[in-house]
């Protein structure tokens, strides 16, 4: 495959990813959604249709790595980087287009919830702390719709989580031959789809288990720059954790499967 179908198959794989996987993430957050409240168990398996569909889309053209802790995990394992920096360019590109696709889809509302007191704080007092909370980098209301965030602000334990949940991920992918220049097979998305899934549901709970990189930073950094009211901070300096974390769980992944499949 040429660096021109990686770069664009990488771009509209993981655009199709954030969209559907972010619109899920939505869906369960925002007023006025019918979907509102849905829970955590409805966004796992949105992620998991989220990673089916952008994959299948993405197979022919790129691989559908759609994901730089992947791309990091074959190239530790095959010793080949050439390609790397196309398949990160077009992971990024994707992840923020995806995240403003979602925008445009939920703009009325994301507008409503925004301007919503119950969200934004009442008038007086609660009004002047809300305030000065969208001045702060603490996350805002609908950060959690672009981005993850720790439910325990732990450094180590959420860059470990991050870590083994993307080890797990990564290698899942490696053990179906992609290592051997095979791309994945219709069964082989569908088992990575169903492999987010139990990841979400069994390790997403500390962290919001970003385990990609790109899915976390393209659209963190669309939610800064988005005109959107009363957003809040962007929470960069927890911005960090969920692209060293995946990036490192590749690696290690890359490594064990030289260790002990290659």
């Amino acid at each position: 495959m040429s660096s021109s179908d990686i770069f664009l198959g990488e771009t509209i794989g993981t655009a199709v990813l954030i969209l559907l996987g972010g619109g899920v993430c939505a869906a369960v957050t925002l007023k006025r959604s019918k979907a509102v409240g849905a829970g955590w168990v409805a966004i796992a398996f949105g992620w998991g249709f989220a990673v089916l569909t952008a994959a299948y889309i993405a197979l022919g053209p790129s691989g559908a790595h759609l994901n730089p802790a992947v791309t990091v995990g074959v190239a530790v394992q095959s010793g080949e980087w050439n390609r790397v920096p196309v398949y990160f360019a077009g992971q990024m590109l994707g992840a923020m287009l995806g995240a403003v696709l979602v925008w445009v889809c939920y703009y009325g509302q994301f507008t409503a919830h925004l301007t919503d007191r119950e969200i934004t704080g009442g008038p007086g007092a609660q009004a002047t702390a809300a305030a000065d909370r969208q001045r702060s980098d603490e996350p805002g209301p609908v950060l959690g719709i672009f981005s993850t965030a720790p439910e325990i602000r732990s450094p180590a334990q959420n860059l470990a989580t991050e870590t083994i949940a993307t080890t797990v991920l990564v290698l899942a992918i490696l053990t179906q031959g992609l290592t051997e220049g095979l791309a994945l097979s219709g069964t082989g998305v569908l088992i990575t789809a169903l492999v987010v899934v139990g990841i979400g549901l069994s390790l997403g709970g500390p962290t919001g288990y970003a385990i990609n990189p790109a899915r976390d930073l393209g659209p963190r950094i669309v939610h800064a720059l988005l005109p959107l009211p009363n957003k809040g901070g962007s929470d960069w300096g927890y911005a960090w954790v969920p692209v060293v974390g995946p990036l490192l769980g590749g690696a290690v992944a890359g490594g064990i499967y030289r260790l002990a499949f290659a």
